[in-house]
C-alpha cells in the first residue's frame, strides 16, 4: 500500500498554513503570516488572526498544490487543527478543510495542534517516533508528555502552572523594547550577552517541587525578576539580561525533560514548538543530552512554528494507522486537551 498524500491546514493562530506531505516525504508547506498586522499591539489580536486567515488561504491553498504538483482531486485524505487556539481562527480551517474534504469525498481528521507539533519529527527523522518524551514550548503551552502512540496516547506529566515559556519570551521583550514576537528578538540579543552575567531565578526546582512538582513548570516568578531587575538598574546591560533571562527558562526546560526521560527509562527527547527554534535550548538540550545518553530529536527551526506541514504529519499518521476519521461536521475547540490527539 502506497502512502497517503495529505493535505493539511493549520489556523489556530496568526499564521494561514498549507503542509502537503506523501508519507514521511514534504511535499509543500506554504505559510501566510499576519504577525506584522498584530506588531503594533503586542500581541494577537483575535478578529484581525480570523480575517487574515479568511483573506490568505485559497491563495496559500493554490500556492502548496502549485509547490507539490499535485492538484486536489489527487488528496487522500485532509487533516486540519481541530484546537486548541483562537475559536475564530480555528473555524477558519475547520470549514475549509471540511469543504474540501466533502467535495472530493475523502476522509477528514480534525487533529490537536500540540500533537501535530510533536509529529512534525517523523518528516525529519527516520526512526520510529514513539515511545519518546516531548517537550512542547510555545507562546501559549509548555509542558511534557510521555508519547506513547501519538496516534491515540498521549499522557501529561506535567505543564506550566502560569506563563508558557513564549509567553515570558514576549512579555520580558516587550519590557526591554526588543519587539513581538519576544522569541526570536530575545534570541538575537543574548548571543552578545554574558548568560551567567545575572542570577535569575529556576522556577519549581527546589527540594520540594522536585518532589510534588517534578515535571511542572512556573515563569511568573522569573518574569517579575526581571522586570525588578530592570527598574532597579538604570545602566543594565541588554544583551546580559536577554542572555541570563534566556538561559533560566532553557535550563529548567532541559533539566525537567531529562528528569522526566530518567523516570520513565525512555531514552528518547522530542522538542517542539515554537519555541524549540531557540537556539540556546537547541545547544544546551544537544549538550546534556549527550551526556545523559537520551537521543534528542528537534525539528529544523522553520517547522517548529506553526505550519501545515506538521498537521499534515500527524493525518498521514493517523491515516496510515486506520484511525477512524473525523465527522465531516467536527467542532472546534479553543481549549482541546493535549492528551486529545483527534477530534
Amino acid at each position: 500500500m502506497s502512502a497517503p498524500l495529505v493535505l493539511g491546514i493549520e489556523t489556530s493562530c496568526d499564521e494561514t498554513a498549507i503542509g502537503i506531505v506523501k508519507g514521511r516525504t514534504l511535499l509543500a508547506n506554504e505559510i501566510a503570516s499576519s504577525v506584522q498586522e498584530h506588531a503594533r499591539f503586542g500581541g494577537v489580536v483575535p478578529e484581525i488572526a480570523s480575517r487574515a486567515h479568511l483573506e490568505a488561504m485559497i491563495p496559500a491553498l493554490d500556492r502548496a498544490l502549485k509547490t507539490a504538483k499535485v492538484s486536489l482531486k489527487d488528496i487522500d485524505a485532509v487533516a486540519v487543527t481541530a484546537g486548541p487556539g483562537l475559536v475564530g481562527a480555528l473555524l477558519v480551517g475547520t470549514s475549509t478543510a471540511a469543504a474540501i474534504a466533502l467535495a472530493l469525498d475523502k476522509p477528514l481528521f480534525g487533529v490537536n495542534h500540540l500533537a501535530a507539533h510533536i509529529s512534525v519529527d517523523y518528516l525529519t527523522h527516520d526512526n520510529p517516533l514513539d515511545p519518546t518524551i516531548a517537550l512542547l514550548v510555545s507562546g501559549g503551552h509548555s509542558s511534557i508528555l510521555q508519547i506513547n502512540d501519538i496516534t491515540s496516547s498521549v499522557t501529561s506529566l506535567g505543564s506550566t502552572m502560569d506563563d508558557a515559556a513564549g509567553e515570558a519570551f514576549d512579555k520580558i521583550a516587550r519590557v526591554m523594547g526588543l519587539g513581538f514576537p519576544g522569541g526570536p528578538a530575545v534570541d538575537l540579543e543574548a548571543k552578545s550577552g554574558d548568560a551567567n552575567a545575572i542570577n535569575f531565578p529556576r522556577g519549581l526546582t527546589q527540594a520540594e517541587d522536585w518532589r510534588t512538582r517534578p515535571y511542572d513548570f512556573s515563569f511568573s516568578g522569573l518574569k517579575t525578576a526581571v522586570a525588578r531587575y530592570l527598574e532597579s538598574t538604570p545602566q543594565y546591560k541588554r544583551a546580559d539580561v536577554a542572555a541570563s533571562f534566556q538561559e533560566a527558562i532553557v535550563d529548567v526546560l532541559v533539566q525537567k525533560s531529562l528528569a522526566a526521560c530518567a523516570a520513565t527509562g525512555i531514552e528518547s527527547l522530542v522538542i517542539a514548538g515554537g519555541v524549540a527554534a531557540n537556539s540556546r535550548l537547541r545547544e544546551l538540550a544537544e549538550e546534556r543530552c549527550e551526556k545523559a545518553g537520551v537521543k534528542l530529536r528537534i525539528p529544523s527551526p522553520l517547522l517548529c512554528t506553526d505550519n501545515g506541514a506538521m498537521v499534515a504529519a500527524l493525518g498521514s499518521l493517523m491515516s496510515s494507522a486506520g484511525r477512524a476519521a473525523s465527522a465531516i461536521d467536527l467542532a472546534a475547540s479553543s481549549s482541546l486537551s493535549v492528551t486529545t490527539v483527534r477530534v
